[in-house]
C-alpha cells in the first residue's frame, strides 16, 4: 500500500493557474499533490554572446526553493554565495528539457527565460518545474504571436516530466516525498507529447533492478505524461 492510498498507476491530483502573475509574459502556479512550483517565463530582447548574429533564439532555465518549501528551514542560496549543485543541475535540466521542444529559428533572435521557484515541496520538484515551466513557455509565446513580433508557434511539441520508481518491491507512478526518500529505485522522465524521450534520469538505491522492472516503469511513465500533457492542454486553451 502507497502511504497516499493511491493506486499504483495513479498520478497525484494536477492543477493549474495560469496567469498567476502580473509583468511576466507567461506564468502559471502548478500543483502536483502537494508539490507546488511558480513558473514565470521572460521574454527578453537579447541573447548569449556566442548566439549573436546567429539567427537562433535560445530558451533558459532557473530554478529555486524557498526557504520554508520542506518540512525544516533551508538557508537561502543567496546568502551563501553560490548556488548548490543539485540546483544547478535541476535548472540545467529545465532548459534542456524545454529547449528540446523549441524551434529557435522560428522563435528568432530573442532569449526566454523560464524561473520555477518551488513555494512547496514534496518530491518531484524537477518533474513538476518542467511541466509547468512549458505551459509558462508556452503563454510566452503565444503573447509574442499576438502581438505580431513572430509569426509562427516555434514550440514544436508538449514538454512534460513525471518520476516514477520501485516502492515496497513493486513500480509506481509519480512518487511523494515519503516514496522517494524509501524507493529502491528512482527515475525521472522526460517526454515529448508524441512519446519521444527526451531525458531519463534513473538509479538504484540499494538492489539493481531489471529489464522488465524498466519496461514497468516506462509504461508508468508514459501513462503519466498523458496525463500532464492533458492538463497542459487545458491549461493553454
Amino acid at each position: 500500500m502507497r502511504p497516499s492510498g493511491r493506486a499504483n498507476d495513479e498520478m497525484r491530483p494536477i492543477s493549474v493557474e495560469t496567469g498567476f502573475t502580473k509583468h511576466a509574459e507567461g506564468s502559471c502556479l502548478i500543483k502536483c499533490g502537494d508539490t507546488h512550483v511558480l513558473c514565470t517565463a521572460s521574454v527578453e530582447d537579447r541573447l548569449p554572446p556566442w548566439l549573436r548574429n546567429s539567427g537562433l533564439g535560445w530558451v533558459t532555465a532557473e530554478y529555486g526553493m524557498l526557504p520554508r518549501a520542506t518540512g525544516s528551514r533551508n538557508r537561502r542560496e543567496a546568502a551563501s554565495g553560490k548556488q548548490s549543485g543539485r540546483t544547478q543541475e535541476i535548472q540545467r535540466l529545465i532548459g534542456r528539457s524545454l529547449r528540446a521542444g523549441v524551434d529557435r529559428v522560428a522563435l528568432g533572435e530573442r532569449q526566454i527565460t523560464v524561473d520555477c521557484d518551488v513555494l512547496q515541496a514534496d518530491g518531484g520538484t524537477r518533474c513538476a518545474s518542467i511541466t509547468g515551466g512549458w505551459i509558462a513557455l508556452k503563454l510566452a509565446v503565444n503573447a509574442l504571436m499576438k502581438a505580431g513580433d513572430i509569426k509562427s508557434d516555434p514550440l514544436t511539441d508538449h514538454v512534460a516530466a513525471v518520476s516514477c520508481g520501485i516502492y515496497g518491491g513493486q513500480p509506481v507512478l509519480d512518487l511523494d516525498y515519503p516514496e522517494d526518500s524509501e524507493a529502491g529505485t528512482d527515475a525521472n522522465f522526460v517526454m515529448t507529447g508524441a512519446g519521444g524521450l527526451i531525458e531519463l534520469q534513473g538509479s538504484a538505491e540499494g538492489a539493481t533492478f531489471s529489464r522488465a522492472e524498466f519496461d514497468h516503469l516506462m509504461d508508468l511513465a508514459e501513462k503519466g505524461v498523458a496525463e500532464l500533457v492533458a492538463a497542459q492542454k487545458a491549461a493553454v486553451s
